[in-house]
C-alpha cells in the first residue's frame, strides 16, 4: 500500500485548472498535472521477453480492434489539447507497425506536442531510425537485459543481440538523444552483469537505467519473485564508481526514473524503483492502448475507452471530456507488494499497456 504520510487529500479544485497557461491542462484529484501521455501503437511485438510475455504467447489484437493511424493522431491531438506536450510512442514494439514513420511524423506536427520518443526493442531500429528521426522523433528508449547474445536471446525468447546493438548505433548515427538503455535487473538471470552494462553505456555514452521487475500480469509476477531492489542496485553501481553517487536531474522526458551521477563528471545512471520505493506522487502520466483503452494507472483496472466514442462520432472536444472525467478518478497509485505477494499483481498486461 502507499505509504499513508505521503497519501494526500484529494485535490479541492477539482480535476482541472488552467493554471494560467491559456489551455486546458490535465489535474487529477491529488493535485498532480498529468502533462506526459504513452500511446501505444501494437499490442504486437516480434520478441517475447519473460517479463512481458507469458511463454505461451498472447494473440495481438485483430486489426480492425486497434486504433489506426488517423485515430492515433487524433488522441494525440486531444491530449495536446489538455496541455500533455510529452508523448512517448510504444507498443508490443512500435517498429513492428508499417505506418509508423507517418504517424510519428503526423503527430509531431501537432500544435502544443513538444516531445516525442519512443520505447524499443531495437530489433528494426536500424533501418529505421534515420527515417525516424525526420518525422520528429527525438529520442529513444531500448531495451536491453543482457550483453552476452545467448543470455539476450533467452531472456527475449529470440532477439538478436548484434541486431539491438546495431540500432543503438544508427539512433546514435541519426541524431537522437539521449539514448536510454533500459535494463530490467532479475537475481539469476542479468544480475551479474550490472557492471559490464555500466562499462558499456558509459563508453558509448549511453543513459542507462537498472529497472525493478514489475508485478505486471502473469509473466511480470513470475520475473518479479527475481526482483533485485534498487538500493542493492545502487550499492553496486556506488562500488563500480569508486564514491559516492550524486542525485542529478532527469535529463529529460519527465519520466520516473531516479538518476544520479558518479564524481569527477563520469556520466549518469537511473533505477526506476516501482516496488521498493514507488513514485505514485509525482505520476504525470496515462496510457492509451492499441486498442484506444485509456488506462490511469499501470496496477489498476479500469480503462475507459476511447475508441468507442470516436467510432460513434464524437467529436474532439466530447473526447476531452471524457478523457477530464478520467483523469478526474485517477486512483493514488498501484499497491505492488514489495514482497512479491500474489495480491500486489497488477491485472494488466505489458505488452498491452506500453510498459
Amino acid at each position: 500500500m502507499p505509504d499513508p504520510e505521503n497519501h494526500p487529500r484529494p485535490f479541492e479544485a477539482g480535476s482541472n485548472d488552467r493554471r494560467g497557461s491559456g489551455r486546458d491542462v490535465l489535474i487529477d484529484p491529488f493535485g498532480r498535472r498529468i502533462d506526459y501521455l504513452r500511446l501505444s501503437v501494437i499490442d504486437a511485438c516480434n520478441y517475447r521477453c519473460v517479463y512481458c510475455v507469458p511463454e505461451c504467447g498472447i494473440a495481438p489484437t485483430p486489426a480492425q480492434g486497434r486504433l489506426s493511424a488517423a485515430e492515433l493522431v487524433r488522441v494525440a491531438r486531444v491530449f495536446a489539447g489538455l496541455g500533455v506536450g510529452r508523448i512517448r510512442l510504444t507498443g508490443g514494439e512500435p517498429l513492428v507497425r508499417r505506418d509508423l514513420v507517418d504517424i510519428a511524423a503526423r503527430i509531431a506536427a501537432l500544435d502544443g506536442v513538444r516531445d516525442l520518443s519512443m520505447s524499443t526493442n531495437g530489433h528494426r531500429l536500424g533501418q529505421q531510425a534515420k527515417a525516424l528521426r525526420a518525422a520528429g522523433i527525438g529520442r529513444v528508449n531500448v531495451s536491453l537485459d543482457s550483453l552476452d547474445a545467448e543470455r539476450f536471446a533467452t531472456i527475449t525468447r529470440g532477439g538478436r543481440l548484434d541486431s539491438v546493438l546495431d540500432g543503438i548505433e544508427a539512433a546514435r548515427a541519426a541524431g537522437m538523444a539521449p539514448i536510454k538503455i533500459n535494463m530490467v535487473v532479475m537475481a539469476g538471470e542479468n544480475d551479474d552483469e550490472l557492471e559490464a552494462m555500466l562499462d558499456f553505456t558509459r563508453a558509448d555514452e549511453l543513459e542507462l537505467r537498472f529497472i525493478e521487475a514489475m508485478p505486471v500480469g502473469d509473466a511480470g509476477e513470475t520475473a518479479a519473485t527475481r526482483r533485485i531492489d534498487a538500493a542493492a542496485i545502487l550499492e553496486r553501481v556506488r562500488v563500480w564508481g569508486g564514491g559516492d553517487l550524486i542525485p542529478a536531474t532527469t535529463s529529460c522526458g519527465g519520466g520516473p526514473a531516479r538518476m544520479f551521477r558518479f564524481p569527477g563528471g563520469r556520466g549518469t545512471v537511473g533505477v526506476i524503483s516501482a516496488v521498493s520505493r514507488h513514485f505514485c506522487a509525482t505520476c504525470n502520466r496515462v496510457r492509451v492502448t492499441a486498442e484506444g483503452d485509456l488506462l490511469l494507472c499501470l496496477g489498476h483496472e479500469g480503462a475507459v475507452s476511447l475508441r468507442e466514442p470516436m467510432r460513434e462520432g464524437a467529436g474532439d472536444a466530447e473526447l476531452a471530456a471524457i478523457v477530464r472525467g478520467a483523469v478526474a478518478r485517477k486512483p493514488w497509485g498501484h499497491e505492488f507488494d514489495h514482497a512479491g505477494a500474489a495480491h500486489g499483481v497488477s491485472p494488466n498486461q505489458m505488452l498491452r499497456t506500453g510498459g
